[in-house]
């Protein structure tokens, strides 16, 4: 796992906490625990897998194709 830092400037904690959460949300961390919660049975496991590979096969094609363009 990567460290996450954030820098409380001015005293302002709200705004550390607000870049906080980002900060894991785009890290995946929020959706990894959520799996983690509660038992996944072994089918629903690699519906899962197949849906998340098939999504970031479907980024990666709509940036090629921009990048083309």
């Amino acid at each position: 796992m990567k460290e996450i830092t954030v820098t409380v400037i001015d005293n302002d904690v709200e705004k550390a906490l607000r870049i906080l959460k980002k900060k894991i949300q785009n890290d995946g961390l929020f959706k990894r625990l959520k799996v983690k919660k509660n038992f996944e049975k072994p089918c629903q496991y690699r519906r899962r897998k197949m849906r998340e590979a098939i999504r970031r096969q479907r980024i990666a094609a709509s940036r090629s194709r921009r990048k083309r363009s």
